[in-house]
């Protein structure tokens, strides 16, 4: 993590995004903090993606300032905010990778824009290491999107959001349309990447599971605005009808169950003396 960083790496304040006679956001205000790992969750319509396009610059909003690395995203243009676009890495849906681009290639990108005159051979070994922080194996980078598995896609995607060596991460619904294993595989490496790099992360999801295992805070959008963030826990707390539906519904009781048992499993392996074998062994 770079040492001149602020203290909110991304400052929304009074946003208001329309479309037409619709008002997806109005009067919003945000903060994600150095550091963590931010949830953003919300029903149907609340605006999730909206909200992360108007931060990096693909959604004009009517009104507001967006303040990214300390410095205002909004009515500048592409020129100006360069140098900031470059400290953050974004992985869309489904990965949004280039059809016709193999996975090094696609990796690739961003750092032929930032540095033209590159030599091959280091691009090539950039974008090696990229794919392997990623999980991927090498043999992966010569592929084609069509030739991967959605996991390995959203891999590959992230692999490119990771080229430019970036502070923030954004991320919309990176676990969406992968099995319970998979998508529990991906939370652990945005979790290990965060650590090890130094991550901020921004972290569209609905997937309660995620929101549970790494996510640090959860901003919910309803109503055309944030109207709570905080730990799950403070969240709970709350008397909001759609935060309460949301966490203590079935699907929220059952992450929260296993959350718990994931708690238990850590704290007996951290409390089990060096040499003694687990419990399931001795029984084996």
């Amino acid at each position: 993590m770079s040492d001149d960083l602020p203290d909110n790496l991304i400052e929304v304040r009074g946003l208001r995004n329309s479309f037409g006679e619709q008002i997806v956001h109005e009067n919003l205000d945000l903060d994600v903090r150095r550091g963590e790992i931010l949830g953003v969750v919300g029903g149907s319509g609340t605006g999730k993606s909206v909200l992360m396009r108007s931060i990096i610059g693909l959604q004009q909003p009517d009104q507001g300032e967006v303040r990214v690395f300390g410095e205002q995203i909004l009515g500048r243009d592409d020129a100006e905010t360069r140098s900031i676009r470059r400290r953050w890495g974004i992985l869309f849906q489904g990965g949004a990778l280039f059809s016709t681009l193999t996975v090094a290639e696609n990796v690739q990108v961003p750092l032929r824009e930032y540095f033209s005159r590159l030599d091959p051979k280091l691009l090539d070994e950039i974008a090696g290491y990229k794919v392997a922080m990623t999980g991927l194996p090498a043999e992966a980078g010569p592929k084609y999107p069509s030739e991967l598995s959605g996991g390995m896609r959203k891999r590959a995607g992230l692999a490119r959001a990771l080229a430019l060596d970036p502070d923030l991460l954004f991320l919309d619904e990176p676990t969406a349309g992968l099995d319970p294993i998979s998508a529990a595989a991906f939370d652990d490496l945005i979790k290990s990447l965060k650590d090890t790099l130094g991550l901020t992360v921004f972290l569209i999801t609905h997937d309660l599971d995620t929101l549970y295992a790494i996510c640090d805070r959860v901003a919910v959008l309803a109503d055309r605005k944030v109207v709570a963030i905080g730990t799950i826990p403070e969240l709970l707390a709350l008397d909001h009808e759609w935060i309460q539906e949301y966490f203590r519904g079935p699907r929220g009781r059952a992450a929260a169950d296993a959350a718990e048992r994931d708690a238990a499993d850590q704290a007996g392996q951290v409390d089990q003396p060096d040499g003694a074998p687990a419990q399931a062994e001795q029984g084996a």
